[in-house]
């Protein structure tokens, strides 16, 4: 599926939660009344999220007019107009908070991984979301994380494997796991997760992609790359903070997840008024 199709299906199951069997408030205005609106948002933000707030307007009244002062990815300044909007009263009323609610969430998942990126951007390492993700908002917010500046990690489980430690207790151990896995889907990503560096000798000699470093402390993320010697793609995960995100990108693993992007968000605030 397109991305906009996914726009267009994401806002209608949004705007049939919301609206059900009809707005009642918007019927108290008159069907030939129109409204012009004017977006400003509160507070210093990487804005995201402007085709679903689009497709929101557009799905309650396909004559709504919109004009963009900015664009997703474009990091904004509080009190800025970002969007006018113009067309029939009832509609933009009804599409208000479907609207609004996309905008706020998504620019939140933008905002925060922009700051992360940024910390980091000296080194070499780089910002990976997760699947830890609103339901059904998976697309969008990994969207919202590449217009951050952060890369995504896989879709799903149907698109790369990460076999973890439950698969591996279940599958006969790493060596066993990746041969079975490279025998299945010789085409998809292959990702280990590794407690030890025991563990991620045996995922560099089975030949991952990556090893994913499970709560490894600074010091063994240090004899981690140093043990690894660039053989396969390194990745740090588990209780990334504020405080530690720039040490551990030091330390030269290749890529961070991060969780929090997308799990932990603060919605950005945004003002929808009458022009």
């Amino acid at each position: 599926m397109d991305l906009q199709q996914y726009i267009r299906d994401d806002i209608r199951l949004a705007l049939a939660e919301d609206v059900g069997g009809g707005d009642i408030s918007a019927m108290l205005i008159e069907e030939s009344e129109n409204l012009d609106l004017i977006l400003r948002v509160r507070e210093d933000a990487v804005l995201c999220g402007t085709a679903w707030f689009d497709e929101a307007f557009r799905q309650c009244a396909d004559t709504t007019r919109l004009k963009w002062s900015a664009k997703d990815g474009d990091r904004v300044s509080a009190d800025s107009l970002l969007c006018e909007i113009s067309g029939p009263a009832r509609g933009l009323l009804t599409a208000e908070r479907t609207a609004l609610n996309f905008l706020q969430t998504l620019s939140g998942t933008a905002t925060i991984t922009r700051r992360y990126a940024e910390r980091i951007q000296h080194t070499t390492c780089r910002i990976l979301d997760t699947r830890k993700t609103i339901p059904h908002l998976r697309r969008a917010q990994k969207y919202a994380v590449q217009c951050g500046g952060g890369i995504n990690h896989r879709m799903g489980l149907f698109d790369a494997y990460l076999i973890k430690e439950n698969h591996l207790a279940a599958s006969g151990g790493i060596e066993a796991a990746v041969k079975l896995g490279r025998e299945l889907q010789p085409d998809r990503f292959l990702e280990v997760e590794v407690e030890n560096l025991d563990q991620l000798q045996q995922a560099i000699d089975a030949k991952a992609d990556r090893a994913l470093l499970d709560n490894f402390s600074i010091d063994m993320m240090k004899a981690a790359v140093e043990l690894n010697s660039k053989r396969t793609q390194l990745e740090a995960s588990g209780n990334i903070t504020d405080e530690n995100l720039l040490q551990i990108a030091e330390t030269g693993v290749d890529f961070i997840s991060i969780g929090a992007l997308t799990k932990h968000l603060q919605a950005i605030d945004f003002s929808l008024r009458f022009a």
